[in-house]
């Protein structure tokens, strides 16, 4: 009997122990915890975890990218009114509570906040030295690259840098943007020397190549043309890429990461919920079954429990984008078809359009940087240091691919180069932050914009319908920060 007294006083004693452990509770404002984090295979997960919002982002971004440019416009539906947000971009009219930009805002902060999570812990534990610089590598580009595109679109933003620990982290100030840009460089710079290469990565994750490429690309946006050319110049001079020799091929499923991929936000057909519908999203509507069979059959789709697209055809090519292809341009036909809706013929995005099994799901992936865009930014960079001769054979190793003539003439290259991306980056979301950055953004939309009043018809509109009285009144360069997120800050 003493000895199952003992036992129970041992049991009880330790169940009163368990329980003090157990009922340590967090304060509410405490936001994180570090318990996850203990093994290589946690920080991998993590890692993948931070790329994971890339879908989200690209899913929607041709909406600020394409359409909030003069390449795409939208098909005016009178009988479906539900999604005004992206008609609202497309015009140039202002409204902070749209989805369109509440929606890449979150996204972009979401990446910033998993890579964060990784960069805040990686060094705590004890793993392979050449997988941590890799792990660390690809966080810091996922970071770069993400306040690169809130900068770009928004202007000032909050710049989290570490994981917030209680609520009062959560709603920082408004940072200038040239402090912005200073993270920028700093996170891609140190990402490039961390990261492997292409041949030495895989498949689908950031690269030494990727960040250099990103490093260029914000060099010429801060308009540091040398720095630009030296690092533009790494990423052709390490051979680790190349063209693709058919402009239609790069876009195919079957040629994912191929060398000619810098990098490229990773989708998977099927159900598990990391297919695109690219294609889908950009058809013309309203749309018969029988329209839509008929329109992937002619481009060789065929899927199964093809169905109606009803509702509002939006990033239908313009006029202006089908007129800006030269003569025997073999990328026109690659990225522009033709369909019939309700018996009218209209265009749209062909380059996402590939087989697939289903209907609405697809296997394609979205281009972020490409090395044709390598060679263009190089260009342009040497352009803009007075060694336009030597830009010639970068711009003209993209145009001899495409089936044009070489340009000879250095007279208007910036203009030559800026036309060239047009069309080569045609509905890949460059042609309004190529507007911004080239100071060509408020007299381009501007005229565009006039075109679109005195002809509806020619951009999509049925007879007697016109675009709103305010739209193109007042074209800015930056979208207003997100009403939903102003609601929790106050910095904004």
């Amino acid at each position: 009997m003493k000895q199952k007294i003992i036992l129970l006083i041992a049991l009880i004693s330790s169940v009163l122990s368990a329980c003090d452990n157990f009922l340590e509770i967090q304060p509410k404002t405490h936001l994180i915890s570090t318990r996850f984090f203990k093994t290589q295979d946690d920080f991998e997960k993590a890692v993948n975890g931070a790329y994971a919002p890339l879908r989200d982002l690209y899913k929607n971004a041709w909406i600020m990218g394409e359409m909030h440019s003069d390449n795409a416009y939208y098909i005016h539906n009178p009988n479906n009114r539900g999604n005004p947000d992206p008609e609202l971009v497309a015009n140039f009219i202002e409204y902070p509570a749209g989805w369109p930009a509440s929606s890449r805002y979150s996204a972009d902060y979401n990446i910033i906040g998993r890579a964060n999570q990784v960069l805040a812990q990686i060094e705590n534990i004890e793993f392979s030295a050449a997988i941590k610089k890799n792990l660390k590598g690809q966080a810091l580009f996922l970071r770069a690259l993400s306040y690169f595109d809130l900068v770009q679109y928004f202007g000032k933003i909050p710049l989290h840098l570490v994981p917030a620990a209680s609520l009062s982290d959560v709603a920082l100030p408004l940072s200038d943007v040239s402090k912005i840009y200073e993270q920028i460089l700093s996170d891609a710079t140190a990402a490039a020397d961390l990261l492997p290469k292409k041949s030495q990565q895989e498949a689908g994750r950031a690269t030494s190549g990727a960040a250099k490429t990103l490093l260029g690309n914000v060099h010429l946006v801060l308009t540091n043309y040398p720095a630009a050319e030296t690092v533009l110049k790494e990423v052709i001079d390490s051979k680790e890429y190349q063209l693709l020799p058919r402009y239609a091929d790069v876009f195919n499923p079957a040629n994912k990461n191929s060398l000619e991929s810098v990098f490229e936000v990773q989708y998977l057909e099927g159900t598990q919920g990391f297919a695109s519908s690219f294609a889908y999203e950009f058809f013309p509507k309203n749309i018969s079954a029988k329209e839509i069979v008929a329109l992937m059959g002619k481009y060789g789709v065929f899927p199964a429990n093809a169905t109606a697209r009803v509702g509002q055809a939006f990033n239908t090519p313009t006029p202006d984008i089908i007129q800006a292809y030269e003569e025997g341009d073999q990328r026109k036909e690659a990225s522009v078809g033709y369909g019939i809706a309700h018996d009218v013929s209209y265009p749209f995005i062909l380059k996402y359009l590939h087989p697939h099994s289903n209907n609405g799901i697809t296997n394609d992936n979205w281009p972020v940087y490409r090395y044709s865009e390598v060679l263009l930014l190089l260009a342009e960079a040497l352009d803009k240091n007075g060694k336009s001769a030597e830009a010639l054979p970068y711009l003209n190793e993209v145009r001899t691919r495409a089936g044009l003539r070489n340009v000879a003439s250095t007279a208007h290259l910036a203009d030559v180069i800026l036309r060239e991306r047009r069309t080569e980056l045609a509905f890949e979301n460059k042609r309004w932050l190529d507007l911004v950055r080239t100071g060509k953004a408020s007299e381009t939309i501007a005229a565009y914009g006039r075109r679109i009043k005195e002809n509806p018809k020619n951009y999509y509109f049925p007879d007697g319908i016109k675009p709103p009285a305010a739209a193109f009144a007042d074209i800015k360069t930056t979208f207003p920060l997100p009403a939903d997120e102003a609601l929790l800050s106050p910095h904004f």
